[in-house]
């Protein structure tokens, strides 16, 4: 199936080789276009205007989807990632007196939902609305080891003002752990147009969560002043990362969750990043509801990958802003609960949003 085909509509649907597989493009009036698949629940695309007005595509992927299904060293390009994203200490969890034990993907732990993770399934779709495509999954019972059926819902809207907005929605019939979020990797010069190292990071955090050599939490929440980990003025991402640092020796860079600046029960949208890039003018907005964000730049990216552009996806080629709550949250007793109980709603929206500088 190709996935670079030009639709006309704000929201339409193009269909594939596989019947169940589609394309949904996303268009508002400032020219911005966002490709979302069904399978996976997957941002395929994202062209946005630079200072000049010229188009690019930001976001890192494929231009079909056996590039998805076939990804070298699974990099979840643009997916939706769950029912757990990050890391699950070796793929084992306790919930009134119960032990469950999940599929283990990276090494001893478990990651981004297990073996066949949220970004790995083909979504029921619909479009809602002008400019909206509504998601939809059923995560069976004992599904990659976790207990309950959860219901979840994902729909991407993509707005007049230049904003994508992710809204999650999940119900469930047992006690499950639920951390939904999106993997897009985001270059704002242009997806295959080298490393990200000269963004412009700014991360509203005061804390992270530190890890040990299998990036599992600690259950510490370090003060980011003084180290490395310190985005609370924006600075080039690259300023920082060669500096003789264990976090960034264990992560092979920037892979770590940063504790947002607000309340533990603060569920307002709230501004949790900037990422800014001086050649294109691009910039952008990352606001959440959740408690964190895990800021990836790329570490595993290894030249190996080729993109929608026919260019290679260089080391450091994209970064991820990952909203979220904090790894490994069911085995860490301080972090917030991610626990989802029967009769109550997962709720939370992410916005990413787009102009010029």
């Amino acid at each position: 199936m190709s996935l670079a085909g030009v639709l006309t509509c704000s929201a339409e649907v193009e269909t594939s080789d596989f019947d169940d597989i589609k394309l949904y493009t996303l268009r508002n009036k400032a020219g911005t276009t966002v490709k979302v698949t069904n399978y996976g629940a997957t941002v395929t695309s994202m062209v946005t205007a630079d200072r000049q007005g010229n188009m690019a595509d930001i976001a890192l992927g494929y231009n079909d989807v056996s590039g998805y299904m076939n990804a070298v060293d699974k990099p979840y390009l643009g997916a939706i990632v769950g029912r757990y994203g990050n890391r699950i200490a070796k793929g084992e969890f306790n919930i009134d007196g119960i032990d469950y034990k999940l599929a283990t993907n990276n090494d001893a732990n478990h990651l981004h939902g297990g073996v066949i993770g949220f970004d790995k399934v083909v979504w029921d779709a619909k479009v809602v609305g002008s400019n909206s495509v509504a998601f939809h999954y059923l995560a069976k019972d004992g599904e990659e080891g976790y207990p309950g059926n959860l219901d979840i819902n994902v729909t991407y809207t993509l707005t007049e003002a230049n904003e994508l907005k992710i809204d999650y929605l999940a119900t469930t019939d047992k006690k499950t752990p639920v951390n939904l979020t999106n993997h897009t990797y985001f270059n704002l010069k242009g997806e295959g147009e080298g490393s990200i190292l000269d963004h412009q990071l700014m991360i509203n955090a005061k804390g992270f969560t530190p890890v040990d050599s299998g990036l599992i939490p600690t259950g510490e929440i370090t003060p980011v002043s003084g180290t490395p980990f310190d985005f609370t003025s924006a600075k080039a991402i690259g300023r920082d990362i060669g500096e003789k640092n264990q976090q960034l020796e264990y992560g092979l860079g920037y892979d770590h969750n940063w504790v947002l600046n607000k309340g533990e029960k603060d569920e307002q949208l709230t501004l949790a990043a900037t990422l800014y890039e001086q050649s294109s003018g691009r910039f952008m907005e990352v606001f959440t509801e959740e408690p964190g964000i895990q800021f990836y730049c790329g570490n595993f990216l290894a030249g190996n990958l080729k993109g929608k552009s026919g260019k290679t996806y260089v080391h450091r080629g994209g970064l991820c802003l990952e909203t979220q709550h904090y790894p490994d949250s069911p085995n860490q007793s301080t972090f917030p609960n991610t626990i989802l109980n029967p009769g109550e709603k997962y709720k939370t929206t992410t916005v990413y949003k787009f102009s010029t500088k």
